[in-house]
């Protein structure tokens, strides 16, 4: 199955054919997708389909064997940087230091990802409000409940207002309440962008009923190759469960998923 990028957008994220291997294991196999500006799209998988794998290329921390990926119009091999400059990526385990403030890391990795000296303050501030951490801001990382570290997390990858979200995993290891304010978040993240379109994102989960409360879309992998890609809306039109579809599409390939070196079992 097959979709292109809703509503004809222009493709904030064109993946072309792409390949990953570990020897004479296809973590990722020939793998092709769009997705337009503005889309939230849930990649899913079961464990060791090449989801981490692809993720990591996306964000170019991991070369590919073969193919192409272009981030707002930048490749992301030819043209790293001006990528990189177009994408906020939250981990599964969020890059924090627990010794610093919230105000002062967000400055930190402001500096570090451009944001001009003279406009820093204000993205400081900007990433602060979106992801409800103002009353928290002077406060140590590392005293702050795993909730709000997770929050940190999200500020960290839109203080510099990124075309492109990629989120692995944003509710791992949460409480229900955690994840109820996680995923609202990224509701939210996803509409109010400025200029009146939200960030173009790209949502890692193993929970299900996260991505029918967010998501348009669903691209679903399985032992390296694309399986789905298709409307969320269509996908469980009639009744039809999310969950079955991905038990079946992910039965169907059995033994065939793979679990590749340095795939760290997503």
């Amino acid at each position: 199955m097959s979709a292109n990028a809703t509503g004809g957008s222009p493709a904030a994220i064109e993946v072309r054919g792409l390949c990953k291997r570990y020897g004479e294991v296809d973590a990722v196999d020939d793998l092709s997708f769009s997705v337009g500006a503005g889309e939230v799209v849930g990649f899913l998988g079961p464990n060791g389909a090449g989801k981490t794998t692809t993720m990591r290329m996306l964000t170019g921390f991991v070369p590919p064997t073969d193919g192409s990926v272009s981030i707002a119009g930048h490749d992301i091999l030819s043209e790293p940087l001006a990528a990189r400059r177009a994408i906020g990526y939250l981990p599964e385990t969020p890059p924090l230091y627990p010794e610093m403030s919230v105000e002062g890391y967000l400055g930190f990795v402001a500096s570090i990802k451009d944001v001009p000296r003279a406009g820093r303050k204000r993205a400081v501030d900007r990433a602060l409000g979106r992801c409800g951490l103002a009353d928290v801001r002077r406060r140590i990382i590392g005293q702050l409940s795993k909730g709000y570290r997770q929050r940190v997390g999200l500020a960290q990858a839109i203080v510099h207002d990124p075309a492109v979200l990629i989120l692995d995993e944003p509710t791992v290891g949460l409480d229900p309440i955690q994840i109820r304010e996680i995923r609202s978040l990224i509701a939210e993240l996803a509409s109010a962008g400025e200029g009146g379109q939200g960030q173009t994102i790209i949502l890692s989960t193993h929970i299900l009923p996260e991505v029918e409360a967010i998501c348009q879309r669903v691209i679903l992998i399985s032992a390296g190759r694309k399986a789905v890609d298709e409307p969320l809306s269509e996908l469980t039109s009639g009744g039809r469960s999310l969950e079955a579809l991905f038990g079946r599409v992910t039965s169907r390939d059995g033994d065939a998923t793979v679990e590749a070196a340095g795939e760290g079992g997503a």
